[in-house]
């Protein structure tokens, strides 16, 4: 039991070694972008993150409003 233990913490402790090593060899310490908004395909199908998307449809929201107030 206790074998199995040492060695399960000794393959973790590699992975954390190797993915620091990664990121001080690559400079990048932020990693890669997580985002929609990030992704060539994801652009030109027109999808973008919700962050996005909520400030398209306040400006758009907004736009209609003020367009109606001037009639």
């Amino acid at each position: 039991m206790l074998k199995i233990l040492l060695l399960t913490l000794g393959i973790i402790g590699v992975a954390v070694v190797l993915l620091a090593a990664k990121l001080i060899i690559r400079g990048d310490a932020s990693g890669p972008m997580q985002h929609i908004g990030a992704s060539r395909a994801m652009r030109d199908r027109g999808i973008h993150c919700v962050e996005s998307m909520d400030a398209i449809e306040r400006a758009q929201r907004a736009h209609r409003q003020h367009a109606s107030e001037t009639r």
